[in-house]
């Protein structure tokens, strides 16, 4: 059985680049992975949000899984997102994220269906019973439809030992606190919004699954090390010198500003699938002022 094994640090959740036919581009999936690393992120999240997994497929799925792993090289953990609002499909992901050497699975709420608490907490239990792998619970409402309440992540953090962090995204400070203020020993509380992570680390939490360290991975992992050394002047510093960056990057829906952004950065090619489309012209606009100002172009 997969034993909690804490995390504190930085994972950025990575975009998909695909190639202008469509396809996955694997050489520039490859240079993002060296490019985050080099810049001092502890971990890279294959497949979540902002890797727009609702479009690929399940074999593109278990692609990207591998090239990140293999490209990684052991530089960097690996949480490999893999849920599902199927519990079945959730655990054959979960699977070949195993397989694949990921460090854990990243596995959002399932979305739609709406379960009951009790219905999320048998979810995670189900993957944990037949996946020998540590578990990251994402709760992201504003996304699935539904919210995985603090004492449902509580019970879980207290029952399912694969249960290793939370990914919170849900926006609600009080949440937030109560699950900080009762987390287990060894479980970690990670952000899901860039923009709330110095005050989430200053009530308790880890760190976060970032999408603004696509773009700035140092000054962001380096935010994140200053909260967990108690470094709050620099943090802040950090914090406020980024968070223009991390307001415009959802400007429209995630990922659609940050691969627009790695784009005119020469990192990617600016493609999405559908139903996502690019920036509209006046946001771009925008978005490049921002860039520039952070002088990133």
């Amino acid at each position: 059985m997969a034993k909690r094994k804490p995390f504190q640090g930085t994972g950025t959740a990575l975009v998909t680049p695909f190639k202008k036919d469509g396809s996955l581009d694997e050489k520039s999936l490859r240079r993002l992975v060296d490019f985050q690393i080099k810049n001092g992120v502890e971990a890279l999240i294959p497949v979540g949000t902002t890797g727009e997994s609702p479009t690929l497929t399940y074999k593109e799925h278990y692609r990207v899984f591998d090239i990140v792993i293999d490209q990684a090289n052991g530089r960097a953990k690996i949480f490999a997102g893999t849920g599902s609002n199927s519990t079945e499909e959730a655990i054959e992901q979960s699977k070949h994220a195993k397989k694949a050497g990921a460090d854990a699975a990243l596995v959002v709420g399932p979305y739609y269906n709406k379960p009951t608490q009790d219905g999320y907490f048998q979810h995670y239990r189900a993957i944990a019973d037949a996946v020998d792998i540590p578990i990251i619970v994402y709760n992201v409402p504003g996304r699935t439809g539904g919210n995985i309440e603090a004492s449902t992540i509580l019970k879980m953090a207290s029952e399912i030992p694969a249960i290793m962090a939370v990914k919170e995204a849900s926006g609600n400070m009080a949440q937030i606190m109560e699950i900080a203020r009762n987390k287990p020993r060894g479980f970690s509380l990670l952000s899901g919004d860039d923009a709330l992570t110095l005050p989430m680390m200053s009530l308790g939490g880890d760190g976060c699954i970032s999408v603004v360290a696509n773009e700035t991975p140092k000054d962001f992992s380096d935010m994140v090390r200053f909260c967990l050394k108690g470094q709050w002047d620099k943090a802040l510093s950090l914090h406020n010198k980024l968070l223009p960056l991390m307001n415009i990057n959802f400007i429209e829906a995630n990922p659609i500003p940050v691969k627009a952004a790695l784009a005119m950065m020469g990192l990617i090619e600016e493609v999405y699938r559908l139903p996502l489309v690019p920036i509209g012209d006046k946001n771009r606009e925008k978005l490049k002022t921002v860039l520039k100002d952070f002088a990133l172009l």
